[in-house]
C-alpha cells in the first residue's frame, strides 16, 4: 500500500530504481492509504484503507468523488449512486446469477426476485404497453399482509371460458364456472345447492307457496286463510291458517306463533260448541294480546274469532268472524 506523487527526480542506481518501484506500487495498490495523495492529479483513484471507501479525483481535480464502499469481510462491493448515500448494487454470489442480454434478463439458478415497498408505498412490479401505443402500464402491487403469501399457479392452461381459482391454501387452478340461469321465461329461478333450479309459473290468480320443502304456485285459500282440519289437543298455530277447535275431550291450548309481523292472523272457531265446559286457552308465545301479557281464555260456546298481530305493545288482537 502506497502513494507517490508520481514525479521521479533525476538520481542514481539503485535510488532510482526503488522510487520507480514505489511508482509501480501506487499505480497497482491505486493509491491504497489512509490518508489522500499528497500529490494529486485529475482522473487519478484512490483507495481509503481507513474506511475501504474507493475514490476518483474529478476533472477540475479539485475534489474526490466516491465511487463504491468496499466490504473486505465479506468480499463485497457496494457502488454509490450519484443521489444517495448507498449504491445501487450489492452482491454475495459466488457464480454468476444475473444475465443481461438485449431484451431480456435471466436468474440463474432458481431464486425469487423481491420488488421493496416504503413506509407509505406497497410493492409493485409495472408492465409497460407498446410504446407505439403509449407509456401506460398494467401493476401488481401487494398490501398490507399478516404473514407471507404464496400464490402456486396452474401447471397447465384451463379449457375456454374457465376462471382462475382458488383452494383456499394459495393453490390456483382453473375451474369451469357455474353455468348460468336456465330454463324458459316461464320459470322462476332459483338456488339449488350450487346449480339453478327452477320453478314454473302457475295460472292467473296463483300464489308460491311452500310445504316447507318445495315451493310451487297452488291457489290461494279460501278467503284468504288457510282452513286445516278439526284439532282435539294442544298445538302451535301457524300465521295465514284457521282451525276448528274441538274441546270435547278436554280443555287445552292453542299457542300463537312465534316471531309475528304485522298482519299476521290466526283465526279459530268452537267445533263442538264445548268451550264454555272445556275452555280454550290462547298461549301468547312471548307476545301480548289485546294489549296484556297473560294468556287468552275462551270459555263461550260457539265462539269464532280471529287474531291479527299489529305490535309489540297490544301484540294479538281480536276481531270478530
Amino acid at each position: 500500500m502506497a502513494t507517490h506523487d508520481y514525479v521521479i527526480a533525476n538520481q542514481g542506481f539503485p535510488a532510482f530504481r526503488s522510487d520507480l518501484n514505489d511508482v509501480l506500487q501506487a499505480i497497482v495498490s491505486n493509491n491504497s492509504n489512509a490518508t489522500a495523495p499528497a500529490t494529486t492529479y485529475a482522473y487519478q483513484m484512490w483507495y481509503d484503507t481507513n474506511t475501504d471507501y474507493w475514490y476518483m479525483r474529478n476533472a477540475d481535480n479539485d475534489a474526490w468523488i466516491q465511487l463504491a464502499i468496499f466490504d473486505q469481510a465479506t468480499d463485497t462491493v457496494n457502488f454509490i449512486d450519484s443521489s444517495s448515500t448507498v449504491a445501487g448494487i450489492s452482491t454475495t454470489a459466488s457464480t454468476t446469477v444475473l444475465t443481461l442480454a438485449n431484451g431480456s434478463v435471466a436468474l440463474n439458478p432458481a431464486g425469487f426476485v423481491s420488488i421493496g415497498g416504503a413506509a407509505t408505498q406497497d410493492g409493485e412490479l409495472r408492465f409497460l404497453e407498446d410504446t407505439d401505443a403509449g407509456s401506460n402500464y398494467i401493476a401488481l402491487k401487494g398490501q398490507a399482509v399478516s404473514s407471507n403469501v404464496t400464490y402456486l399457479l396452474p401447471a397447465a392452461d384451463g379449457s375456454s371460458g374457465q376462471a382462475l381459482t382458488t383452494n383456499g391454501s394459495g393453490t390456483l387452478s382453473f375451474a369451469s364456472v357455474t353455468s348460468p340461469p336456465g330454463g324458459s321465461d316461464k320459470q322462476i329461478q332459483f338456488n339449488d345447492s350450487g346449480a339453478f333450479g327452477g320453478i314454473t309459473m302457475g295460472t292467473t290468480g296463483q300464489v308460491l307457496s311452500t310445504d316447507g320443502t318445495t315451493a310451487s304456485f297452488t291457489d290461494p285459500a279460501a278467503g284468504g286463510t288457510d282452513w286445516q282440519a278439526v284439532k282435539t289437543s294442544s298445538f302451535t298455530a301457524v300465521a295465514t291458517e284457521g282451525y276448528f277447535i274441538n274441546t270435547t275431550g278436554g280443555a287445552f291450548t292453542m299457542t300463537l306463533p312465534a316471531s309475528p309481523t304485522i298482519g299476521d292472523e290466526v283465526a279459530f272457531i268452537d267445533y263442538a260448541g264445548t268451550f264454555d265446559t272445556n275452555n280454550l286457552t290462547i298461549g301468547r308465545n312471548s307476545e301480548n294480546i289485546q294489549g296484556s301479557a297473560a294468556d287468552l281464555t275462551v270459555s263461550v260456546e260457539r265462539a269464532a274469532n280471529t287474531l291479527v298481530y299489529i305490535d309489540g305493545t297490544q301484540g294479538w288482537l281480536l276481531k270478530a268472524k
